[in-house]
Order: structure tokens, then sequence, then C-alpha cells
């Protein structure tokens, strides 16, 4: 018998899974399509890493920027490829990763689908943070990113513990979050209508999100990050897709609901603050690169390892598309992003209510 969860995906379907032993007695089971999917968008995120390292004004041949990453090549294309191209790369691809997992984490807390960080107010929070740096300390880069990240997590706190009444219900956590988020637009404008122009620039291009600029400074510290959160990502994934199941069922099987939510809040905050620190709130990729990665998996939860792939693609793409599209002028990714969020947002508005009202 299957069961329908709050985001249409049915649980109980008989999938193909193959056992593998690993010795010791100790064995694993593989789901095909989940490997076949991480496959494919490995493969996708390759081809669309080689051509934006490729393209530009000076142009490398693909073999020849494979042949550069690799250690040789010659030191002209050793500059442009490794130097200038890269950190972007590498950049984006780790930004989109956090945040697609971020945004897979807070979706199944809150088992709905709206339920993502630029949705229920931690980017918006952490803009907060970055734009008193930027517009009462004037602030370095390095300041900047850390009152990005002290904002997000300070919003992150206080929309838990205004929504925590008898354990965290999702809609509360979304309904507050919407209702923080708005009051902090109002305190960003605000702050935005009392700075000099200057000021007021530097701040605009920083919440539009961009990755131009970004050096290895960026990468190290979003690359720390996702190096320590993603592991402890993945168990937790495997427990919230027990939650979504309701939390009496969670609870007969031994399960923490309340504590398992922190953690993963824990997590999924990390990973967010650190990549809107690293590349200013970009908006649609938390939302819709898990579900995505939900529809290509066909299994319920955060699925991290998708969703982090699927983020990463989504975010490269859409900047190798806001660099070469208009050339010779270089959008900021934000604003490619926020095109195609505006329109994901409402189909995936109009499919719930077309569901709600069957």
């Amino acid at each position: 018998m299957s069961a329908l969860l709050a985001d249409g995906t049915r649980t109980g379907r008989p999938r193909r899974r193959v056992v593998a032993h690993l010795g010791g007695g100790y064995a694993v089971r593989l789901d095909v399509r989940t490997w076949l999917v991480g496959a494919v968008l490995l493969a996708a995120l390759a081809v669309v890493s080689v051509v934006t390292l490729s393209t530009g004004d000076y142009h490398v041949p693909p073999a020849d920027v494979v042949r550069t990453l690799l250690g040789g090549g010659d030191p002209g294309d050793s500059f442009v490829v490794r130097t200038l191209r890269l950190p972007r790369l590498l950049t984006g691809l780790l930004v989109g990763a956090a945040l697609g997992v971020g945004g897979g984490i807070f979706q199944s807390v809150s088992r709905n689908p709206l339920g993502s960080p630029d949705i229920i107010g931690f980017d918006t929070g952490a803009a907060s943070g970055a734009l008193v740096v930027i517009l009462a300390l004037h602030g370095s880069m390095a300041e900047i990113a850390a009152g990005s990240v002290i904002g997000g997590v300070g919003t992150a706190v206080l929309v838990y513990l205004l929504a925590m009444r008898k354990g965290v219900q999702g809609y509360r956590l979304i309904l507050v979050g919407i209702g923080i988020a708005a009051l902090l637009a109002s305190v960003n404008s605000y702050l935005l209508t009392r700075a000099s122009v200057t000021d007021a620039q530097s701040a605009a291009v920083w919440l539009t999100g961009s990755l131009n600029g970004r050096g290895w400074s960026q990468v190290r510290a979003v690359a720390l990050a996702v190096a320590v959160l993603l592991p402890l990502a993945v168990p937790l994934g495997r427990l919230l897709r027990m939650l979504e199941l309701g939390d009496d069922t969670a609870r007969a099987l031994g399960l923490a609901p309340e504590r398992i939510r922190l953690s993963a809040i824990v997590v999924g905050v990390g990973l967010t603050a650190t990549a809107t620190a690293c590349a200013g709130p970009i908006v649609f990729i938390a939302l819709a690169a898990p579900q995505i990665a939900r529809r290509l998996t066909k299994v319920p939860g955060p699925n991290v390892v998708p969703a982090a792939l699927t983020g990463a693609l989504l975010l490269v793409a859409a900047d190798l598309a806001a660099q070469r599209v208009f050339d010779p002028k270089q959008l900021p990714v934000g604003i490619a992003t926020g095109v195609l969020g505006g329109l994901y947002l409402a189909w995936l508005l109009g499919r719930e209510w077309r569901r709600g009202r069957g």
C-alpha cells in the first residue's frame, strides 16, 4: 500500500535496487534510478563547466581547458582558466550545491515545496546583516560576509522560536518566516533610503546576487562549509524522509522528531548563510533544485546529493547564460535566477492551488 506525502510523492512504490556487499557482513542498498540521475547530472555539470571555462573574450578550446586543468597547457591558457575563470566556476558550483541542499532540508522540515530559505526569510535576514555592515559600518568583504552569516542565523533562530508551539509545524514555520521576511524587507528598504548614493549602489549590487569578482577566498569559505555540513546532511536526509510520514510514525520507529528538525535546521541555515555570504542572496536555486531533484529520482525526502548536484548545475548554467546571452554586457546571475524563479514560483503556486481545489 503506497502513501501520499504532502508534496504528492508516493512512498512504497516498488523500485529497482541493487545490494552491494562491502565485506565483513556489511551491505548497502543502492537505488538504481538515483544513481543514474546522479551520473547524468555529473555529466551535465562537466559539460557546462568546460563550456564556462572555454568561452569568453579569450577563447580557449575545450580540449585545452581539460589539458590545463590536468596541469598542462600553455601559460596564457593557464592564467585565463585557472586564475581568472576557475574560482568563479568553483564558487558557483559550491554555492549552488549549498543552496540546493539547504532548500531541500527546509522543504522537508516544513513538508511544503514553498518552505525555501528565500521564501521564509533567511535570505532576507542575511541581506539585513550585510546591509548593516555595508551602509553603517562600511566594512570589508570579509566583514560583509560575517554580517550576512550573523543576519541569516539570527533570523533562523527568531523564526524557529516564534514557530515553536508544541513542536514546529510546517505551515507555522512558513507563515512566521514570510512575516519576518516582510518585516526585514522593510528594514532593508529603510536602510537603503538613508544611505548615500555610493553606498546604496554598492548595497544594490550585493543584493542582486552575483559571482562577479569571486576569488579563491570565497571558494575556500564555501568549500569548508560544504565539506563539514554536507556529510551531516546525508544521514539527516534519511531521517527527514521518515518524518515526512508523520511524527507519530517517526516516534514509533524510535526517532525524536524535534531533535531531528532542530539538527536539520542548523545544517540548512549553515549552508544557506555561507552561500549567501559568498555570493549574495541568489534566489530560485534553493526553491527549485530540491523539487527538480525529487521529480527526477522519484524519491521522497531532501534528496541531499541529487539536490546538491541539481543546485550546482542550475546556478552555473544560469551564470553562463547571464554572461553570454547579452554579451558583451554581463548580467549578475541573480537577475537570471530571479526571472526563472518568478516563473517557477507562479507555476508552483498554481499547481498547489489546483491540487487543493481538487
